[in-house]
Parts: C-alpha cells; sequence; structure tokens
C-alpha cells in the first residue's frame, strides 16, 4: 500500500523590486528556492545576491529552462518561491503609538485591488491591514505581485470577525472610520484623522456592511461629480490616507 504523497504549499514571486523586498523583510519566511536566469541582467545585480544569506538555494537556469518553468511576464530572470505564514493575529496586540493607523478591509474580492490597497496603504505610513477570514480574497502570489514589495513592509492580520474586531479595537483607543463614495457623510477632509484611526473601506459593488458601518465612529465621503459614481477603491483610498498624512504633518 502506497502512502500519500503530502502536497508542499509554498507562495511564488518575481521580479527585482518584489525580490529585494522579500530578501529584506523581517518577516519570518522560509525560502525554498531562488531560481536566476543566467542569461538575465540580473546576474551581474550585486543589490540580489548580496542578500542572499544561504547561496547553495540559488538555482541557475538557462534561458529555455527558466521560460518553460516560469511562464511570468517581467520577471526580470528572477524567481523566489518561498513558505510562512502570510498574516497574523490582531486580538491581543496592544503596542499601538499615538497616531497609529490600520486598514480594516470590508468585502474586497479582487486581489488586484488588494494588491493596489496595500501598495498605498504603505507608501501613506498605515500600521497594519485587517483582512477578514471569510467574503474576503486572501493574501495570495498575484495579491503579493501586484504589492510590488509593499506586502513584506506591511503587517497583514485575518480575523473570523470584523464586528468584533472593531469592538477591540474601540477598547484600545482607536476611532472607527467608515469611507465610501457618494453617501450622506461628512467629506472625506473633514474628518479629523488625527489619534488612533482605523479606517475601513469597502468593495467598489457592495461597500461597507451595514452592521460594520453602523459600528463606525464617522463616516466620510468622496462626492462624485462625474458621470461614474465609483472611484476604483485603491484610488479613493490614496485620497483619504493622503490626507490624513497632511493633517498629521500640519501638527508635528
Amino acid at each position: 500500500m502506497y502512502k500519500k504523497m503530502s502536497q508542499v504549499s509554498y507562495n511564488t514571486i518575481y521580479g527585482i523590486n518584489n525580490c529585494i523586498s522579500f530578501l529584506k523583510t523581517d518577516k519570518k519566511f522560509s525560502i525554498q528556492n531562488i531560481f536566476i536566469n543566467k542569461s538575465s541582467k540580473i546576474i551581474n545585480d550585486n543589490k540580489i545576491f548580496k542578500l542572499v544569506k544561504n547561496k547553495s538555494l540559488v538555482k541557475y537556469l538557462d534561458k529555455d529552462n527558466f521560460n518553460r518553468k516560469f511562464n511570468f511576464k517581467h520577471s526580470q530572470g528572477i524567481v523566489i518561491r518561498f513558505n510562512g505564514h502570510l498574516t497574523a493575529s490582531l486580538l491581543n496586540k496592544n503596542d499601538f503609538s499615538k497616531n497609529s493607523c490600520l486598514l480594516l478591509c470590508d468585502q474586497i474580492n479582487d486581489p488586484q485591488n488588494l494588491g493596489q490597497i496595500i501598495r498605498t496603504s504603505e507608501c501613506a505610513g498605515v500600521n497594519g491591514i485587517v483582512l477578514p477570514k471569510h467574503q474576503s480574497v486572501q493574501i495570495s502570489d498575484t495579491v503579493i505581485q501586484v504589492s510590488q514589495g509593499a506586502f513584506f513592509s506591511l503587517n497583514v492580520y485575518s480575523e473570523t470577525n470584523l464586528n468584533n474586531t472593531i469592538k477591540y479595537l474601540k477598547s484600545i483607543g482607536f476611532w472607527i472610520v467608515g469611507i465610501e463614495n457618494s453617501i450622506n457623510a461628512q467629506k472625506w477632509h473633514q474628518i479629523d484623522y488625527n489619534e488612533k484611526i482605523a479606517i475601513v473601506i469597502g468593495s467598489e459593488g457592495k461597500g461597507i456592511r451595514p452592521l460594520i458601518k453602523k459600528s463606525c465612529d464617522f463616516l466620510g465621503t468622496i462626492p462624485m461629480l462625474g458621470k461614474t459614481n465609483s472611484l476604483n477603491v485603491s484610488a479613493a483610498l490614496s485620497a483619504v490616507l493622503f490626507e490624513r498624512q497632511r493633517q498629521l504633518e500640519n501638527i508635528l
């Protein structure tokens, strides 16, 4: 009787920016392999090789074998396979400083959108992103790739119940701000984003669920003037997060 082989799971990233961010991260991941196309310019890129602590993990492939193995556009001649925990738990974490900012994603189902959200959040100084375990896209290779390395510099948390997470955040001093396009609420730039803030966003189609919206301390909106009645969620988020940055700069 043959034993069933256990399937090894791993994540795959490619491209210079993503791979450099991965090799620099403090997150605890285990590298399986680093594949290099011997015909690519990266073969002479010392920035990458200085970051590789275990050189035995590097596998050099000729161009044809590399392309057969990895059918990626814009791989730039490098692919890393790794495994490890992609998210952590937020509950019981209470070491947030004044002016900390968290982003709570409700019903975001497009991995491209989530990748852009992570990238925008990291650029705007967000301290972490919370994803529900259900009715939401999870961290995947696509999400990580679209984030262009930002995933490896940002804490990502996964929680079963977003409403309970909001209650916990309120108990440790966070104000909860829900953002939706074209609703009857304060304009996004009229909200005070100082102190500990958790910003809730929903998908373009469904928005924030009513129960989650009811749990928010404040609701903000970005009025639409054109015929298109909604911004891409990552574009809307950019406006909110950089307004927060502007306010913080004015009080420092």
